[in-house]
């Protein structure tokens, strides 16, 4: 570890260089997940730094995920998941959602969802299947009142079918776009008569295709269900939420 922990020198962001260092240590897999960093005081000598700059600069990896700081054991490097990376794209999808952004959502669900359904048709396994019919029945079994409830039961079906298709990249990609889903099918739901009917109807037709088989028609069923919601989004809610 010598080389991580080299002296760095006096300049005006120290505390940012000693961020730099450790961080391309974790990146190059010089620190994989799990190692113990060195005290604070053997950091300080092995930086030439003081404890101030050097605790700035372990807060900021702390703050940003990549070490764990525990009182009475030290510091290690954190284990990175995937529901990390989520977490850190709901928060900025979140604080970002606005009419610009349910636009660029909407492109970027009808460019990519026909086509992970058609992954999903190829890859599904019979668990995915038993999955995506149990969205199906909480999702008609559900009060009509409870519009919240409704939406949260489709997010949990796009998911489940970008989880069908076996690839976990394209959960981590997808999944906090689906999760702002609720917050624009609870505004459908509650203005738009007969909306949820074919929404059912519609992820009925799309699982029937998934589950046999059948790519091509997985990948027609979803983009048809898109289109609708593309459709509706320019027919009640770009003037209404540019208003705003």
């Amino acid at each position: 570890m010598d080389d991580i922990f080299s002296k760095i020198g006096t300049v005006q962001t120290l505390s940012q260089k000693i961020e730099r260092r450790i961080e391309e240590a974790i990146q190059q897999r010089k620190l994989r997940p799990g190692d113990k960093l060195p005290s604070e005081k053997e950091m300080c000598a092995s930086f030439s730094v003081s404890r101030t700059a050097l605790r700035e600069a372990l807060r900021r990896l702390n703050a940003r995920g990549l070490i764990e700081i525990k009182k009475g054991s030290g510091m290690c490097v954190s284990e990175i998941n995937i529901e990390d990376a989520i977490k850190s794209l709901n928060l900025y999808y979140d604080l970002k959602f606005d009419t610009n952004l349910i636009a660029q959502m909407i492109e970027m669900r009808l460019l990519f969802e026909p086509q992970i359904a058609r992954l999903a048709a190829r890859n599904r396994k019979d668990e995915d299947l038993f999955i995506l019919h149990k969205n199906i029945i909480e999702l008609e079994a559900c009060n009509p009142d409870n519009t919240q409830k409704e939406a949260d039961y489709i997010n949990c079906f796009h998911t489940n079918i970008a989880k069908a298709t076996g690839n976990p990249m394209i959960v981590v990609s997808m999944e906090p776009i689906f999760s702002l889903l609720p917050r624009m099918r609870n505004f459908m739901y509650a203005n738009i008569d007969g909306e949820k009917e074919y929404t059912v109807d519609a992820h009925k037709k799309i699982i029937a295709a998934i589950e046999v088989k059948n790519d091509k028609l997985a990948h027609d069923e979803m983009r048809a269900l898109l289109r609708r919601n593309h459709d509706i989004y320019d027919k009640y809610f770009k003037n209404l939420l540019s208003k705003e």
